[in-house]
């Protein structure tokens, strides 16, 4: 990051460093950004949640990742943030949480909106333009994911939420 040393009280990332391809390498400039005694606050999606699930159904579909890249959703683990943090940090606390989710009639519209939105989403199509039967095929699954989460009108995504004070 294009930031000095300890250059800020507080340093939070919301569904975002989770993205990053190289877990270790982001944990260490999240670290090495936030001054001594500041907070750290992480909230990734969780593998087994809704989300990750999400994540898991497109993995068929996806271009490879880059080498030596870790999945998005391992930061949904508490086990693998705190062996990312390590010792750098003291009085961690993780949480799993839930985001009721209550905008989508059905799954072709959960699908139609992340398609149109969500950028791991969007970054799937993209590889797929020019093969209309994969296509058809991940349109079809994720409606069936998203049909299959909805109750009564209302889906739970599932998060961690960490915070952490740097030594």
């Amino acid at each position: 990051m294009p930031f000095g040393e300890a250059a800020f009280d507080v340093v939070l990332s919301c569904i975002g460093v989770m993205f990053a391809p190289h877990h270790q390498q982001a944990a260490d400039e999240l670290v090495r950004v936030c001054r001594p005694g500041g907070t750290l606050g992480l909230l990734s999606w969780t593998p087994e949640g809704f989300i990750g699930q999400l994540f898991a159904t497109m993995k068929p579909f996806a271009p490879p990742p880059p080498p030596g890249a870790s999945p998005a959703p391992l930061w949904g683990r508490a086990d693998h943030v705190r062996a990312l943090l390590g010792e750098r940090v003291t009085d961690l606390v993780a949480r799993q949480q839930r985001l009721r989710v209550d905008r989508f009639a059905d799954g072709a519209e959960f699908r139609d909106f992340m398609k149109a939105r969500y950028g791991p989403t969007l970054a799937v199509y993209r590889a797929l333009a020019g093969d209309p039967d994969r296509t058809e095929a991940l349109d079809a699954a994720l409606a069936a994911l998203a049909d299959g989460a909805l109750h009564d009108g209302v889906m739970e995504w599932e998060y961690l939420l960490v915070t952490a004070r740097r030594v």
